[in-house]
């Protein structure tokens, strides 16, 4: 009895199986299929040494050759020079020798890297795939990331400018933002929809991750391959003229363009790729030849462009051409921002060009000359309208200069005129105050209960006063003679001083002549007297002998307007407590500030109490309320 390896039916690995009568019939693999021995003992595999697929029996053990150049296929060593991976395009388990460089599938005919195909199989298979990112060219749109079949757990990492796509049964599940995911039912909502997690140990599932570049690609160039015909709207001619530049195009919609575009491919770019569909260049190509030639001339047409100056509009047309172009591609899932016209070809040995060019140039040369007529007309009519307008100019300079002096000399009478009537309302102002002083001393003296006659009888007694004081002692030190004598003359220097303040009151002073029998006069009888804040005590004039201040006023008191009590001199009635009435509210004196003046004239400064001003209206200005002699907008004086 001999051992001998036995291939499993469903999973391709091999078991130990033996030979001979007791030998076992059926083997369970690691798989959990059990091996018939009798039936799955006829295996069919590819030679690792010719390459050809043959059938053998795996029974003979080591013994068992290939039919075909009679090398060993079925031991442990031959078996360890094979590899195991899946074919690129159907996905078909494949077996190779592990030196070959390409292995063509028999099922669809793919022509298969082995060394790519058995590195990959062997990184999904021992779970090495744990980071899936996509670091290459900023020129690829799309691009499939070689690893399939990742094993739950595994790190998909998205840059900020990418988006990924997940794959499941070729069905696309997620779409990813930047960020780093990973790859669990936990952060795949729709997986976890449509698909349950193996129950066996490596827990993997097939799978496919696309990146999606969504970072604007500038400078695409473009042109048409051919001319473009149309009709000159200008003069009719037909012509032919070609267009190219570039353009800036990015991803808009990814789903849509790995749908529709890339399909099962590695990817796609701008320009051809390794393993990539057709580039997006030959792919769009007849799309953008197309929209060019359907709408140059539609566009130069129906903005009246004229052929020579096509290179003034170029951004009028590249904005018209932008909007066709960037249907075409937005049905795809891209986007056009910017569309560029940089270059219109015109037809340089075209004899039709060639005699737009001398039109062009005789209607030039007409401009030019007309141009030059319309400078000299325009030229002759400003010297003419010069010449007028200096004229003008000067008679109107004559004419202010006129009218200004006259306003001059009305200006110079009005001010003389103003100027006599100030001094006239000055001189009145004068008399006016004079007058008004003597009329407020006079009012105060009477507010205070004396008059004018009053202060002269004062100051005659203080003279006499001091007279009567000097008599005796100034007589007897000047030279001897009777005191009686002495006393008489200064009696009289007294009474002459008082004659000669006072005229008009000399016959006061008939009753204080000395009597003829010589006798003094007996003095009236004291009344009621005053003392005064100087310390005179007694005083019976109105006046203060010593200091000259006058008697003060009795306080009248006030009247209680409750109870009726009389003379009181509190601000609170001492019977029932009403408080005292207050004075009527006087006026406020404007030259020196006094407050609540109750009488015609202040009795601080004299100023007369203002009435109230009579206003008049301007009959020439019309100037309403005005308070002032003459009207302060045009001059007027008031009642002319």
């Amino acid at each position: 009895m001999s051992k001998f390896v036995i291939e499993c039916p469903r999973c391709g690995k091999y078991a130990e199986a033996k030979t001979g009568f007791f030998a076992k019939k059926r083997i369970e693999c690691s798989c959990g299929n059990v091996i018939n021995v009798r039936t799955d003992k006829l295996s069919s595999r590819k030679c690792p040494h010719c390459g050809n697929d043959v059938v053998f029996d795996q029974s003979q053990g080591a013994d068992a050759k290939c039919p075909v150049c009679h090398e060993p296929i079925n031991t442990i060593a031959e078996q360890d020079k094979t590899v195991t991976f899946t074919c690129a395009q159907c996905g078909i388990e494949l077996r190779a020798a592990r030196g070959a460089s390409h292995y063509v599938c028999p099922v669809c005919d793919c022509d298969n890297d082995v060394v790519e195909r058995a590195e990959k199989a062997r990184i999904s298979r021992e779970g090495l795939a744990s980071i899936i990112k996509y670091e290459g060219d900023n020129n690829t749109f799309v691009w499939k990331h070689p690893i399939e079949d990742f094993n739950l757990g595994s790190q998909l990492i998205v840059h900020e400018s990418q988006e990924a796509i997940f794959f499941k049964d070729g069905q696309a599940l997620d779409l990813f933002g930047p960020g780093r995911y990973t790859l669990e039912t936990q952060q795949l909502p729709m997986l976890e929809k449509v698909y349950k997690l193996p129950t066996d140990s490596e827990k993997t599932f097939h799978s496919e991750v696309y990146f999606i570049n969504k970072t604007v690609q500038m400078g695409m160039k473009w042109g048409t391959p051919d001319k473009v015909r149309f009709i000159d709207p200008l003069t009719g001619t037909p012509l032919e003229i070609g267009a190219s530049g570039e353009m800036n195009l990015m991803v808009e919609n990814s789903r849509k363009l790995l749908v529709k575009l890339v399909g099962t491919t590695s990817g796609i770019a701008w320009e051809d790729g390794p393993g990539f569909t057709k580039s997006l260049q030959a792919s769009f190509r007849p799309m953008i030849t197309s929209a060019v030639k359907a709408n140059l001339g539609a566009v130069i047409k129906n903005n009246e462009i004229d052929i020579l100056e096509v290179d003034e509009k170029l951004e009028l047309i590249s904005a018209k051409l932008h909007e066709k172009v960037n249907e075409g591609f937005a049905e795809y899932g891209l986007a056009v921002p910017q569309f560029y016209v940089t270059s219109v070809v015109l037809p340089e040995s075209d004899p039709n060009f060639k005699r737009i060019r001398e039109l062009h140039t005789i209607v030039l040369q007409t401009r030019v000359i007309q141009a030059e007529a319309t400078v000299k007309t325009v030229q002759a009519q400003s010297q003419a309208q010069y010449r007028t307008a200096e004229e003008q100019s000067k008679a109107a300079i004559e004419a202010a200069r006129r009218q200004a002096e006259l306003e001059r000399q009305t200006t110079e009478t009005e001010v003389a005129r103003r100027e006599a009537e100030r001094k006239v309302i000055a001189a009145q102002a004068e008399a006016q105050a004079a007058r008004m002083q003597g009329l407020t001393e006079a009012e105060i003296m009477a507010a205070k209960g004396y008059s004018q006659k009053d202060v002269l009888q004062a100051e005659v007694q203080k003279a006499y006063a001091e007279g009567i004081g000097n008599m005796g002692p100034a007589i007897s030190a000047g030279g001897g003679g009777s005191s009686i004598v002495g006393d008489m003359l200064g009696l009289g220097v007294g009474m002459a001083a008082a004659s000669t303040i006072a005229p008009q009151i000399g016959s006061m002073f008939g009753n204080m002549q000395p009597q003829g029998n010589n006798q003094p006069a007996q003095p009236a009888a004291p009344a009621d007297g005053w003392d005064c804040v100087c310390g005179t005590k007694g005083i019976t004039f109105k006046f203060c002998p010593n200091c000259g201040k006058p008697k003060p006023a009795p306080e009248s008191g006030w009247t209680c307007p409750n109870c009726g009590k009389q003379g009181i001199t509190f601000n609170f009635c001492p019977d029932c407590g009403t408080k005292k009435p207050e004075a009527n509210k006087g006026w406020d004196c404007p030259d020196c500030g006094m407050k609540n003046i109750s009488f015609n004239f202040c009795p601080n400064c004299g100023k007369k109490k203002p009435e109230a001003p009579a206003t008049w209206d301007c009959p020439d200005c019309g100037m309403k309320n005005i308070t002032f002699n003459f009207c302060p907008n045009c001059g007027k004086k008031k009642g002319e």
